[in-house]
């Protein structure tokens, strides 16, 4: 359509109350709620009409259609906008959730959240993070349509639009997301830029004077500035020329009036997060023109938002390509539609049981990290569906395998080099993730999951599929040294709701990790992972089973019933193993019990963690990491040999024997307990 085409469409009378519907519901949702941000819905209805009606392609019958457009609203506050947009359009999202809005168990969420309402592409709020998943679905399309795409068939063929302000370009996480994008080429990435000149504390000039159209060409993207936010036309415009660029991602970058439409409030930071106010909202009724009552939108404006039917059509094109597609290519259409399912591989559990039996039976010592990349090695010819990377630790986070393949501008690939972008490179992955047809993973130390942090809480949030491989995990890094060493982060991970942390301790029980996180269909996990060798741990064949249960028995005391359960993981279960063999040479039983997950093994039933556990019998814990995590196992009767202070630089078995993870150390913390 051209723009003077397209003109005449918002000549028509009806485009004023479109863009009036959407500042209605977000005044008198917020208005009703007491709480909320009505500015920015109010500021960007016109981009969000234009784009909408004009553009987007989805099916509000059907959020899940493979191939529809993906809609970000990465400046999340606003999320009044989006539910509009859903609402107006025909998604299952009726007025009675509109009116509920930010109340318990709505559909309506004071910040939009993925799973919750229909359309919500994933969660958003914290800033920046929106525009960031945003790139890892447009990374996801890339590939895809690499993969899959034949001549006369682009099954696999839609655009990514976000929506962010001020606030996602002055976090971090906008520069690691964007700069990947712009090396990446993402053409199919367009991104929609409130410049409203606004934010909480007021007139952003004070703190933000970012030249950001120069900023993002530096990025390598197209950039359209100047744009006026409030001109349907103007808008029109700079989308057909994003459109019209596809080796870069595009920023539009929109002037607007943050309130639009409030004739006493409109352009001041009074209206990014609060209520209008019961006077504001009278006066700005008749002001935009709006002769309604409190979410009342008349049928005629229902009947332009309705995408329903046009939604309706363009799945059924795409349905109707996809089954000349399945005649022309059977193999890989049945794959296509086994990977946006997320079901894994017929004969997997097969392959899964002979790799478990097949590294057993080798009984390597290896560091974790190494048994890691041997799980990879075997697992991903199995699953195309896997594509990792590293933020610029390739090689010592061993995240690649024989078959990796770079992904780069020109061709698409299995393997991303995130560079030095842990936060982006996570939340990118939670993007792929939400997109559909992978399962992403990514690789950097421990230590540094501290930059991921709001990216895995958002993962665990979420549910996604994604899995965070974190290397080098203790103070047996070594000469690193402090900055380098984790102490608190296995237990702070092990804290957020919804996230497994795996920590194995030889290469069978790291593939039971991987295993694990590969079939988890409900959240994340985070595999934590040494840089040194460890042991081989000889085990029952029962015991291969049980590991998948978070704990278990791995050497059962020798010489009667266990007087105490030593509980140990990754790196320090040799410790543990020791301590026993000293202990029974005097006389004294132990039980040694690995627990790679504890959030895997708290949920199994009281039975099995009884027997695992009994009762009235003392525990240690070991664990080169804080203590008080693991007083929850111990009780305050027990002793936990752990590290409560920020670690040295040194070789690793200096470091280990000058903080007391000896075998000696654990002995003599088991006797404090007899």
């Amino acid at each position: 359509m051209s723009a003077k085409a397209h003109l005449k469409d918002f000549q028509a009378p009806v485009f004023k109350d479109l863009t009036s519907a959407i500042r209605a519901l977000a005044m008198d949702a917020v208005e009703k709620a007491k709480s909320g941000h009505p500015g920015m819905p109010m500021g960007m209805a016109e981009i969000a009409e234009v784009l909408w009606i004009h553009h987007l392609r989805h099916n509000p019958a059907n959020p899940k259609w493979p191939d529809r457009d993906r809609f970000v609203l990465s400046n999340g506050h606003g999320s009044m906008l989006l539910y509009a947009l859903l609402h107006l359009t025909g998604y299952d999202l009726p007025m009675e959730e509109i009116k509920r809005f930010r109340q318990l168990h709505s559909k309506t969420p004071g910040h939009p959240e993925y799973g919750v309402t229909p359309g919500v592409e994933t969660t958003t709020g914290p800033l920046g993070q929106g525009l960031a998943n945003a790139v890892g679905m447009a990374i996801a399309e890339k590939v895809l349509a690499a993969e899959f795409n034949r001549p006369g068939f682009d099954i696999v063929n839609h655009y990514t639009y976000v929506f962010l302000g001020d606030g996602c370009l002055m976090e971090g996480v906008s520069h690691e997301a964007c700069s990947l994008a712009g090396v990446l080429g993402l053409g199919k990435l367009i991104c929609f830029y409130d410049d409203n000149g606004i934010s909480i504390d007021g007139h952003v000039e004070g703190w933000f004077t970012d030249d950001t159209p120069k900023r993002f060409e530096a990025y390598g993207w197209h950039v359209v500035p100047h744009v006026n936010g409030h001109d349907p036309v103007a808008i029109q415009r700079a989308i057909e020329e994003a459109k019209a660029v596809t080796d870069k991602p595009s920023l539009i970058c929109c002037k607007t009036v943050i309130g639009m439409g409030a004739p006493n409030k409109a352009g001041s930071h009074d209206v990014h997060g609060a209520a209008l106010g019961e006077a504001e909202v009278a006066a700005t009724r008749p002001h935009i023109g709006w002769h309604y009552g409190p979410f009342e939108i008349p049928k005629e404006v229902y009947d332009a938002w309705d995408a329903r039917a046009k939604g309706a059509k363009l799945e059924a094109q795409w349905n109707a390509k996809f089954a000349e597609y399945r005649k022309a290519y059977p193999r890989e259409a049945a794959e296509f539609e086994r990977r946006i399912k997320g079901e894994l591989p017929e004969g997997w559990e097969t392959h899964v049981q002979a790799l478990i039996r097949r590294v057993n039976d080798k009984a390597e010592t290896v560091a974790t990290r190494k048994a890691s990349q041997i799980a990879i090695e075997a697992l991903a010819p199995h699953l195309p569906e896997l594509i990792g990377g590293s933020a610029d630790l390739t090689g010592s986070n061993l995240t690649h395998w024989s078959g990796s393949r770079p992904l780069t501008r020109t061709d698409g690939g299995n393997y991303i080099h995130y560079g030095v972008r842990e936060f982006g490179m996570s939340a990118i992955m939670n993007g792929m993730a939400l997109h559909g047809g992978f399962i992403p993973y990514g690789g950097t130390f421990l230590v540094f999951s501290d930059y991921a942090r709001n990216a895995v809480r958002m993962a665990a949030l979420m549910k996604t599929r994604t899995v965070f491989v974190f290397t080098h995990d203790s103070i047996g890094l070594g000469e690193d040294g402090p900055t380098h060493q984790p102490i608190e982060h296995a237990a702070s991970l092990r804290l957020i709701p919804n996230m497994e942390v795996w920590r194995p301790c030889d290469t069978v029980e790291t593939v039971v990790a991987w295993v694990r996180a590969i079939e988890r269909r409900d959240g994340p996990v985070a595999l934590l992972l040494s840089r040194q060798n460890v042991p081989f741990q000889a085990r029952d064949a029962d015991a291969l089973e049980r590991i998948r249960r978070g704990a278990y028995v791995l050497s059962e005391a020798v010489g009667g019933a266990p007087r105490c359960v030593i509980i140990a993981t990754g790196s320090e279960v040799p410790l543990a193993m020791g301590a026993q063999k000293a202990l029974a040479d005097e006389g004294i039983p132990v039980r040694v019990v690995s627990m790679p997950c504890t959030s895997v093994f708290d949920r199994q039933d009281p039975q099995y963690r009884e027997a695992v556990l009994p009762r009235g019998v003392p525990r240690v814990a070991v664990e080169a990491g804080v203590s008080d995590y693991w007083r929850k196992y111990v009780g305050l009767e027990g002793a936990v040999v752990g590290i409560d202070t920020f670690g040295e630089s040194a070789p690793a078995a200096d470091l280990f024997k000058h903080f007391g993870f000896t075998v000696e150390n654990v002995v003599k913390a088991v006797k404090s307990v007899l």
